[in-house]
């Protein structure tokens, strides 16, 4: 049974991979590139383990791509405070708003399902990126299964195909962190060399 699951796995990860859409890629790469040439930030919005992704990808686009990057769950204390006094669904919106975020700005969205209004899903990241449309500033989605609405709001959406359904929340969450090393790495954002 270890050995199946194990096999499994690893072969619908391949499929996945096989059919991540390159000229989607591209286009996110090509929306960094500008973001740094305009001197712009770049905010990374995800909730559960797209948020520790989120934090994570951070750190790289800052170290790796000279980057000014920021993930508005890394402050525990503002977060809550916005969630308390302002509620759960404006707590990224409200958040951007703080940063006065601009049309030099990208913000990017790691989710699972991409958030659902109707069934009161992520409705804080599609808040978020209804806010980035007001002021301008350029979306990225990097989601799993159809995309949600982040699919239908952001200017460039990375969709990972479902391969199974009971993979969606691991295969999405595992594909984020390959993308976001991929943009750092890419020989046209990486300024600073890895140590290893």
């Amino acid at each position: 049974m270890t050995n199946e699951f194990i096999a499994n796995y690893l072969d619908v990860s391949s499929r996945v991979l096989s059919k991540l859409d390159h000229v989607l890629l591209n286009d996110v790469v090509r929306l960094i590139i500008e973001l740094r040439n305009s001197g712009g930030r770049l905010f990374i919005l995800g909730v559960g383990g797209s948020a520790a992704n989120a934090s994570h990808a951070v750190n790289d686009f800052r170290k790796l791509a000279h980057i000014e990057a920021y993930a508005p769950t890394d402050n525990t204390s503002e977060l809550t405070a916005r969630v308390n006094d302002e509620g759960w669904e404006t707590v990224f919106s409200s958040w951007l708003a703080g940063s006065r975020l601009n049309e030099n700005d990208v913000v990017m969205v790691f989710s699972v399902g991409g958030g659902d209004s109707k069934n009161s899903v992520s409705v804080n990241l599609i808040r978020a990126l209804e806010y980035a449309k007001e002021k301008g500033s350029s979306t990225i989605g990097i989601v799993g299964r159809d995309g949600g609405e982040t699919a239908q709001l952001a200017d460039v959406c990375v969709i990972i195909p479902t391969e199974s359904e009971t993979l969606v929340t691991p295969l999405a969450e595992s594909f984020q962190s390959l993308i976001w090393h991929l943009l750092v790495s890419h020989p046209q954002i990486q300024v600073a060399a890895t140590k290893w």
